[in-house]
């Protein structure tokens, strides 16, 4: 058999295994977090239980998840290093902590979710086969994407966002195949489970002129200062609680506290939870209220920085839609444009996948966002620095060019603009 034949064959079976288990995965989550959202919802009072939700899922962790705590991070360092397996208990663990963290009124999203659960249950698949190493980080990766692309429905997104967060600016293609099958497969299988996504209003068409230019390059500096706020206060916040309150289990309690503090504080339970209904009014309503991104952040700073479970996404689409509310408004720019714009650059940029983020929103948004998403998200993505909402993610290059380093640098080593290199870089060839 040609080789070329017998490598497509085996991507399309073995993606397909990991895009069937991530979309089941995907689906059956989605489903609960649905679930636990409508009964919270019907039951507002259900919030001050938050702190003991803390308690009980650091309690949880603290007893079975210490092999596991590092989340997102931790399939990045197993991709790029491979020594250990990821535990596949990571994948209920994750789950179960995500629902009740959603259930009580945590201000987190559903990404990390399903990126730990897609990864784990990949190596898990990789261990059954017993295929080599270098099929195994191809396996992971398409973990990460089956699992991305399922739970948002933006297959294409969830292939390349696989592969660009694995390593800033330097994106290979081994696991191209492998991810792309298992996005698609995995949306197919969570679509035919009853899995509907959310449905934002779809934009016009803007004419890309010099001055429409001008206003997005604003925008993108406006998006990329929220971004690096929000890394740097989920980033300190965690490491300042975790200094001054070494139990995991107290500093959720803490944190559950203070999100029940900034609710009853704002006296409306719009930013709790995913809060997609409000980024499906940041496309519409000219009304909404101009702190509503700010406000969103803060409670996400302290849910995620506290350390209970889900992911950044959804929260930092909350956020980039209000802002792109209220900068549409001041730039003259359309409402369901900016919000969109701002939804896909904000996550592009804290997370370093500005292309990814660029082919979601025109997965959900269609075409006509394309130039004006990737004007923004790529101005963001270099504004923000050396810095990112993945400390696990590798680098490379410095964002504004230079030598290269020696050799891929976990960005937490880099740390903000003005950190010093893990290592002297080299001369460049």
């Amino acid at each position: 058999m040609d080789p070329r034949v017998r490598a497509l064959g085996q991507w399309l079976v073995l993606g397909s295994v990991v895009g069937v288990v991530c979309g089941a995965a995907s689906a059956l989550f989605l489903y609960l977090l649905d679930e636990a959202t409508h009964w919270r919802l019907q039951h507002a009072s259900v919030v001050f239980l938050l702190p003991v939700a803390g308690l009980a899922i650091g309690a949880l962790y603290g007893r079975w998840g210490a092999s596991i705590r590092g989340g997102n991070n931790l399939v990045l360092d197993t991709v790029h290093e491979g020594d250990a397996r990821l535990p596949l208990r990571m994948a209920p663990m994750v789950l179960v902590g995500t629902v009740l963290t959603h259930l009580f009124g945590g201000s987190a999203g559903r990404e990390g979710t399903a990126v730990q659960m897609g990864a784990s249950l990949a190596d898990a698949v990789a261990g059954r086969l017993r295929v080599s190493p270098a099929t195994r980080r191809e396996l992971l990766a398409a973990g990460i994407a089956g699992g991305f692309g399922a739970v948002f429905g933006t297959p294409i997104a969830g292939c390349v966002f696989g592969l660009e967060v694995l390593c800033v600016g330097r994106m290979t293609y081994e696991a191209l195949v492998p991810a792309l099958v298992a996005a698609v497969v995995g949306d197919l299988v969570t679509r035919a489970l009853g899995i509907h996504h959310s449905v934002y209003a779809l934009p016009e068409a803007l004419a890309l002129t010099p001055a429409v230019i001008g206003k997005w390059l604003v925008f993108g500096a406006a998006v990329a200062l929220v971004a690096v706020v929000f890394v740097e206060g989920v980033h300190r916040l965690k490491k300042r609680l975790e200094k001054v309150v070494p139990s995991l289990a107290l500093r959720m309690a803490l944190g559950g506290a203070g999100v029940v503090g900034l609710w009853q504080l704002v006296g409306t339970s719009d930013y709790l939870g995913l809060g997609v209904p409000m980024i499906q009014r940041a496309f519409v309503d000219p009304a909404l209220p101009p702190e509503a991104f700010a406000l969103k952040l803060l409670f996400t700073v302290v849910t995620l920085g506290a350390g209970f479970l889900g992911g950044e996404v959804t929260p930092l689409f909350f956020v980039g839609a209000a802002l792109g509310n209220v900068l549409g408004r001041l730039l003259g720019l359309p409402l369901e444009l900016a919000a969109g714009v701002g939804m896909a650059a904000l996550f592009g940029a804290a997370a370093n996948t500005p292309l990814a983020l660029s082919i979601m929103a025109v997965e959900l948004l269609g075409a006509s966002v394309l130039p004006h998403v990737v004007i923004v998200t790529v101005a963001a993505y270099v504004l923000t620095g050396q810095r990112g909402i993945y400390p696990a993610q590798r680098i490379g290059q410095l964002k504004h060019g230079g030598p290269l380093l020696d050799r891929l640098v976990p960005l937490r080593d880099v740390g903000g603009s003005q950190a010093p290199l893990a290592e002297p870089p080299r001369p460049p060839v």
